[in-house]
């Protein structure tokens, strides 16, 4: 007999799910796999994170300053950094630190931007600084500044979409509702998924004026956008410095929104101490960086003339000084830097903004057209609020108006009505109103139900009437609309608006592609140079001209009295204008040094004249950074930035270099400081007088430059069977009463001088 086997105890389990595939290894389309799991990824950063939309923000500034506005900070003191950070996490997930650092830079501490949004108080670090930290959010404090009223003060009125934040505990803005295209007054950089954004700064009262005009004449700027290079002259940054001002490249970027520019730094040069120092950078660069740079060619010999450098920024603003050594040309090193340091940088322009979710490089004039359309559309939101809140007041006021006719007959329904949810129907049968009037009659205080306080409030019905059909009149037209929003951008450039911080040099491109060689061949001493009336040239050094006597002449020939004794240096240029509208360039180098008793150089001959050509002015430059200004007899100024006359290569006659429409009465050389409303008390002024008799004063400030070298200028003297007879710099106690010959617009036709004036200018002139 077969003993039976136990039966195994062992039990075979099975998975409690089946995965259909797994471990299976299968090939997949990579495309197919991007389009699944990275284009949803960078949708997310293009459209949610790193790209601007049409009110000047991406999203993490808009949770930010919406966050500071709802807390109260508009008009509130500052409060603590932390506490702000905090209450945005509301809004923003990201983390403290992304806030902070957001915040950081919208901080005015941090001048980073033209207008700062937050009015920091503590370090918030520098836009300049590459290694200066900002303080913690526990230490520092800030509020909304000022200009950001202009981007809350229609928020609560309807006129733009609210969404849930991420946890649908509150809402948010999905735009704000600016009332100036923040868009192209602070600068934007973003870097999102194989697309970026870089948007270069304006300045606010210039991109006000010039929305203003593409409003109003659309047509024109959409077919011409190098037009508004009238009004938008170039980008303004908030470091200030020098923009090197290129026509063509900045009508590109207007254009296409796409180019470049070049950025110079601010120097200068203390003559005490022989040091040069930078006050202001490029806004692609730090000081950092620059030190580094500078250390690194000095150390390989590329650099040779300078000693030391240091980092002496303080409360006061940034300031790097570089010591030179005994008797090297400061300007001559600085060409040198800008070559080769980031003093002088390029900043990339890239506008790329989002519309509708979408993104789209465009041109100036299309970016202030499409802020213009979503300006229209908030305005229209506002006013179509407004007239709602009109209508349902204007409705509530009806009703109380026919509670007027019987008081008494309103007060018995309500006395013998038994229940209290009756008295709004039995008002709504009593006096035909419907259950929204009843509702507001029923509930007026025992005290209001008086005749003077009905007749006061219904007394408003007509005032309402008139704003409802002016409301619904404006929000039908879309001219009225166009003009609302121009009342508002010339309001913001009045409140807001600040002089520019970056000036502009014209015509400096090739400077110092030509002044390295050739400096270092010329002798580098001071001299003295004489010009005559008949064309001599003298080079006469100090020592020579102090033991000398009388100059030496031809016969009938004199000294141009503003060419008597000029003191200028062996190494700078020389210009000889002639009456064939001629520059013939020289330096004073390739002059041999002079005596008192000798004649000098014949221009004419030196310079190789043509036979009919009369020399009529001389100019002498160390760098070509000052301006030239002349006038003409027919009453017309020309101003031309001497760097207009800069070659890349060495010519020595350079055409069309003065306008030979009219005679050339005279012309002066003055520097961009003596212009500049920092820095100096006053601008240059001008003294004309014509023929007739008649005298103006002028400030040079009133003339804009240009860069085309025989340009005709513009009138300033308005002359009648007359010419301008006289021109010269003005100088306190020239003439009596200089008031009265003063002018702040031009072309005047000038105020007739007394005869003791006349004497005096006689004697001003020959001067």
């Amino acid at each position: 007999m077969k003993k039976k086997q136990p039966k195994s105890t062992k039990k075979t389990t099975m998975p409690n799910a089946y995965i259909e595939g797994a471990g299976v290894v299968s090939e997949k389309n990579i495309v197919e796999t991007l389009e699944e799991n990275y284009m949803p990824y960078a949708m997310s950063v293009i459209v949610s994170r790193a790209l601007p939309e049409i009110d000047g923000f991406k999203p993490s500034h808009r949770k930010l300053l919406y966050t500071m506005y709802k807390m109260g900070l508009l008009n509130a003191p500052r409060t603590k950094s932390a506490n702000i950070v905090g209450q945005t996490m509301r809004l923003n997930p990201h983390g403290d630190a992304a806030i902070y650092e957001t915040m950081v830079r919208l901080a005015r501490g941090n001048e980073s931007l033209l207008h700062p949004y937050v009015d920091s108080k503590g370090n918030f670090s520098k836009a300049y600084s590459r290694d200066m930290a900002f303080a913690a959010s526990r230490y520092t404090e800030a509020k909304l500044e000022a200009i950001c009223g202009e981007l809350f003060s229609e928020i609560e009125r309807d006129t733009v979409d609210f969404v849930p934040n991420y946890d649908y505990s509150t809402t948010e803005p999905v735009l704000l509702p600016a009332k100036f295209p923040a868009i192209l007054v602070n600068s934007n950089i973003g870097i999102a998924v194989s697309m970026a954004s870089n948007i270069c700064p304006f300045n606010l009262t210039e991109v006000c004026k010039t929305t203003e005009l593409i409003m109003k004449n659309p047509e024109l700027f959409a077919s011409n956008p190098e037009e508004i290079l009238s009004t938008l002259i170039a980008p303004d940054f908030p470091g200030g410095g020098y923009i090197i001002y290129n026509e063509d490249e900045l009508k590109q970027i207007y254009a296409t929104g796409q180019g470049g520019f070049k950025v110079r730094a601010k120097h200068i040069y203390d003559k005490s101490a022989n040091c040069i120092e930078v006050t202001e950078i490029p806004p692609t660069t730090t000081v950092e960086a620059i030190i580094d740079k500078i250390v690194e060619h000095v150390k390989n010999g590329k650099i040779k003339e300078v000693s030391d450098i240091r980092d002496e920024t303080d409360l006061s603003g940034l300031k790097l000084t570089i010591d030179l050594k005994r008797g090297v040309d400061p300007e001559s090193l600085m060409q040198k830097l800008f070559k080769l340091t980031t003093l002088q940088d390029s900043f990339s322009c890239n506008f790329n903004i989002l519309i509708s979710g979408s993104p789209r490089v465009m041109g100036v004039v299309q970016i202030l057209d499409e802020w213009a359309k979503f300006r229209i559309e908030c305005v229209k939101r506002r006013i179509a609020y407004e007239l709602s809140k009109m209508k349902s007041k204007l409705h509530l006021l009806l009703g109380l108006k026919k509670i007027l006719l019987d008081i008494d007959k309103a007060v018995k329904i309500i006395r013998e009505t038994n229940e209290e949810d009756e008295v709004v129907p039995n008002l709504m049968v009593g006096f035909g109103i419907d259950e929204i009037q009843a509702e507001y009659v029923a509930e007026i205080k025992l005290r209001n139900i008086n005749k003077a306080y009905i007749l006061r409030r219904t007394a408003e019905i007509e005032n309402l009437r008139e704003s409802i059909a002016q409301s619904e009149e404006t929000l039908e037209s879309e001219r009225k609309i166009r003009k609302l929003i121009i009342e508002d951008l010339r309001e913001i450039a009045k409140k807001h608006g600040k002089p520019r911080k970056t000036e502009i040099l014209y015509g400096i491109t090739g400077v110092s592609e030509n002044t390295n060689d050739s400096l270092e061949e010329i002798p580098d001493y001071p001299v003295n140079i004489i010009l005559t009336k008949e064309g001599y040239f003298k080079k006469i050094t100090p020592q020579s001209l102090r033991m000398s006597g009388e100059q030496k002449m031809k016969e009938g020939d004199s000294i141009m009295a503003q060419h008597s004794s000029e003191t200028t240096n062996n190494r700078d240029s020389l210009l000889f204008f002639t009456d064939k509208g001629v520059a013939y360039k020289s330096k004073a180098g390739d002059f041999e040094d002079t005596k008192a008793s000798l004649m000098g150089d014949y221009i004419p001959s030196k310079l190789e004249f043509d036979d009919d050509e009369k020399l009529l002015e001389m100019v002498h430059t160390a760098d070509f950074s000052e301006t030239l200004v002349m006038f003409f007899q027919n009453g017309k100024c020309a101003k031309v930035p001497l760097t207009s006359f800069v070659t890349k290569t060495k010519r020595k006659k350079l055409a069309n270099s003065l306008n030979t429409n009219s005679m050339l009465v005279a012309m002066f050389k003055i520097s961009l400081e003596n212009e500049s409303s920092e820095g100096s008390e006053s601008p240059v002024e001008f003294l004309l007088k014509s023929e007739s008799g008649k005298v103006i004063i002028f400030p040079s400030t009133l003339i804009l430059p240009k860069t085309t070298r025989d340009t005709q200028g513009v009138q300033v003297m308005r002359l009648t069977k007359t010419m301008l007879q006289s021109a010269a710099v003005y100088r306190e106690g020239m003439i009596k009463n200089p008031n009265k010959y003063r002018t702040k617009t031009i072309p005047v036709a000038g105020v007739q001088a007394t005869s003791s004036v006349q004497m005096e200018l006689e004697v001003a002139f020959i001067d």
